[in-house]
């Protein structure tokens, strides 16, 4: 289950089979994943000993009828076409993640791939073309091809795997450390040929958040600062950092459309994939298109499932233990609580990128949920004293979180707008 699943991730990332000449209509990516279904549904190793496991078969359940209240009963097929395999990603990923070496295995799988990709970008600016034959995006930005033809969704991705290559690289032996910072150094210079000012953002914010965790708010604040300047000398973009700039009013234009959607159809939204019937921009904010397209019973489903993924990582890094005479439990409590941090830090990078996308189907980010979740799972087995997260225990603080969301994104709105 576990090798077939990495290779999964493999060819979700890299995707030999969109430029590779005879693997165009080559169903590689539905096999391997069907492949490791049934590896799945015949291992004992199997679990949904986490509240994402149930959340996000209903949030597909949302997205469906969402197309059917919105008069397109086929929709609903389609919507389980589209997004049942991310589905099934999810639960055989999570399963398989269930120890600490599992955990690093996957994070040194991604942060490959990624490293891959900012190669791939590295070719593609100096000679204009990548080894895909996909040429640079309008403005000098590099691209790669299927779900990272975009600038933007290839920052998301190097934001997010730059705090597991740091991970790797700080608790790496041997010659294995500097491949690892290596590949760290590689990632950042792809966000800066991305020229993504939401993946220069996640930068920050990751950067930011650990600062917080080790010195406290105050140092934390002065360095985002000074990090914030610092970006605006790297990234021509980030001076355009702006409302009233022409691509930043377009994007905050986009959110007032898809608070509006909301609106006008409170329940369950215009339906899934819909919101460019009504707007010529798309979302360009993940939290927005799901609110717009999926209405407030969909937002409420999917900001618990982010949200459970945040609360389990901080559970583990806050809870305290009373320290044992045994060095390698020590060490192994050591372990995890890194391993913790490290998944944090990249929730944080991939949802600080994801606000000014919209990605709120993107297979990648359900995929480092579905290793958020298993790495809490398997924490769980190793100590017991963790908390058992259920929907059954809490689960309702998720609509009064949601209703403040929904709340701040329209005070957001409303003062970007008059800055415009």
């Amino acid at each position: 289950m576990f090798p077939l699943i990495l290779l999964y991730v493999v060819l979700t990332i890299i995707r030999p089979q969109d430029y590779l000449p005879g693997l165009e209509n080559v169903p590689i990516l539905p096999v391997v994943l069907l492949l490791a279904f049934a590896s799945w549904l015949f291992s004992s190793a199997k679990t949904f000993a986490a509240p994402q496991f149930l959340i996000l078969p209903a949030f597909l359940l949302i997205l469906m009828i969402s197309e059917v209240t919105n008069g397109w009963t086929g929709g609903a097929i389609d919507e389980l076409a589209r997004f049942g395999p991310v589905v099934i990603a999810f639960f055989v990923f999570g399963a398989a993640c269930s120890t600490q070496k599992r955990v690093r295995v996957a994070m040194g799988v991604f942060v490959v791939c990624a490293a891959v990709l900012a190669l791939h970008g590295v070719e593609q600016s100096r000679l204009g073309t990548g080894w895909t034959g996909i040429p640079l995006s309008e403005g000098g930005r590099i691209q790669y091809v299927g779900i990272f033809n975009d600038p933007n969704d290839l920052g998301l991705l190097f934001a997010a795997c730059l705090p597991m290559a740091v991970f790797l690289g700080r608790r790496g032996t041997g010659a294995m450390r500097p491949v690892w910072l290596g590949c760290a150094m590689l990632l950042l210079y792809g966000i800066v040929l991305t020229n993504s000012r939401g993946a220069l953002l996640a930068v920050l914010i990751i950067a930011g958040c650990y600062v917080w965790y080790r010195k406290g708010v105050v140092v934390a604040g002065i360095l985002g600062v000074v990090g914030l300047t610092a970006m605006k000398l790297v990234s021509s973009r980030m001076d355009e950092l702006d409302a009233g700039e022409e691509s930043a009013a377009g994007r905050v234009d986009a959110w007032y459309a898809g608070l509006e959607m909301f609106r006008d159809n409170p329940a369950f939204g215009v339906g899934a994939g819909n919101f460019t019937e009504y707007n010529e921009l798309t979302a360009h904010n993940s939290f927005v298109l799901v609110l717009a397209e999926t209405g407030f019973v969909g937002f409420v489903t999917w900001l618990a499932f982010v949200g459970y993924g945040f609360w389990m990582m901080l559970t583990i890094i806050r809870h305290v233990r009373v320290p044992g005479t045994d060095p390698k439990v020590e060490a192994e409590w050591v372990m995890e609580k890194q391993l913790a941090l490290t998944l944090l830090l990249s929730l944080c990078g991939l949802f600080a990128a994801a606000f000014f996308l919209s990605r709120s189907y993107m297979v990648v980010l359900y995929l480092i949920a579905a290793m958020v979740a298993g790495h809490y799972i398997g924490a769980r087995k190793r100590w017991p004293e963790l908390p058992f997260f259920r929907i059954s225990d809490g689960g309702w603080r998720w609509v009064p979180a949601a209703a403040g969301s929904v709340a701040a994104l329209f005070v957001l709105v409303a003062v970007l707008l008059r800055t415009v």
